[in-house]
C-alpha cells in the first residue's frame, strides 16, 4: 500500500503555523484541530514541526511563559518527509525507529499531505478487517 492511498481517504488538509507565531496560537490551533503536530512553514518551504510533545517539553523546560515564545524556539528543524509514492510498511519502520509520529508529504518540493501514526495505524485495521472477513468468505462459500 502507498502514502497516495491513505492520503486520498483522509484528505490532504494540512494545518500549518508560521515560525513567528507565538507557541499560544500553535497550542490553540493544535486543540482546535484536535490534532497533535502542525507543520512550520516559511512560504511553502518546511522549516519545523511543532508538536503537543514540544510545547509540554518547552513549558517544563521554561516554566508557563513558553506560551509568548515563537515556534521557532520549540519547533523541531529537521523534518523527516516522505513522498506520495512511499510504502506504508517501510514508513511503519521509520516512524517506529525513529520515534517520529507524522510525516509531512512531499511532491515535487511541495507539501501535498502528512501522515499520522494514527493513520497507519488505522490503515493496517482496515488491511486486517477485510482479510478477515475475505477469510470467513471463503471458508463458508467452501462448505
Amino acid at each position: 500500500m502507498l502514502v497516495n492511498t491513505i492520503l486520498a481517504a483522509k484528505g490532504r488538509r494540512v494545518e500549518t503555523i508560521g515560525p513567528d507565531a507565538s507557541v499560544a496560537e500553535a497550542a490553540s490551533k493544535l486543540w482546535g484541530a484536535k490534532i497533535g503536530a502542525m507543520v512550520v512553514l516559511e512560504g511553502e518551504r518546511i522549516v519545523g514541526i511543532i508538536s503537543e510533545r514540544d510545547i509540554v517539553r518547552g513549558m517544563a523546560l521554561t516554566g508557563p511563559d513558553v506560551g509568548q515564545r515563537p515556534v521557532r524556539d520549540l519547533m523541531t528543524t529537521q523534518v523527516q518527509t516522505c513522498s506520495p509514492d512511499a510504502r506504508v510498511e517501510d514508513l511503519m519502520s521509520t516512524m517506529t525507529s525513529r520515534r517520529i509520529r507524522h510525516l509531512p508529504v512531499v511532491e515535487d518540493g511541495k507539501m501535498v499531505g502528512i501522515i499520522s501514526i494514527g493513520d497507519i495505524v488505522k490503515n493496517r485495521l482496515d488491511e486486517a478487517t477485510m482479510e478477515v472477513q475475505e477469510l470467513r468468505h471463503y471458508v463458508v462459500s467452501s462448505r
